[in-house]
């Protein structure tokens, strides 16, 4: 065993050395594309990203076709503009499972954590806004002797 005289040593010997911070790589397909896995709630998005002129198909749609709402396409659009990417990459999504707002939120998580495999240095713009943490909320399960998760049914004194 290696000879410990002070606790620094002990520190050293137990991290192995220095401790490095991870290094984020670039992560493409043969295509050169950057793919990524978004959820929330119920819903998951595959983003596939590439260098192109700035359009969003999702589920073989316009992104504002399939998103018809102004508030979920602004949601979807939010790590593109705070990165002021707007125009440099083609996003091509599948979205399954949950509502649209789900769906929304699910691929605002998967295209920002595709940009960071495409551009590793955006990570910590991204990640300071919350984009790259998974939304973890989801819906409460119904339980018995109730007539949803919390509500009760009604009370008759008679």
């Amino acid at each position: 065993m290696a000879d410990l005289q002070s606790l620094e040593a002990l520190g050293d010997a137990v991290r192995g050395g220095e401790s490095e911070a991870p290094v984020h790589v670039q992560k493409l397909d043969a295509q050169g594309r950057a793919y990524a896995t978004g959820k929330r709630k119920d819903a998951i998005a595959r983003v596939w990203i590439k260098p192109g002129t700035g359009k969003i198909v999702v589920n073989k749609k316009d992104y504002s076709s399939y998103f018809a709402r102004p508030v979920l396409q602004m949601i979807l659009r939010q790590p593109i503009l705070l990165t002021n990417r707007d125009g440099q990459y083609d996003v091509i999504a599948t979205v399954t499972g949950g509502g649209l707002s789900g769906q929304a939120g699910a691929l605002r998580h998967g295209i920002s954590k595709a940009l960071t495999h495409y551009e590793p240095e955006l990570r910590g713009i991204l990640k300071k806004e919350g984009f790259l943490t998974r939304d973890s909320r989801v819906v409460e399960r119904k339980k018995y002797g109730k007539r949803k998760a919390r509500r009760s049914f009604q009370f008759s004194k008679r």
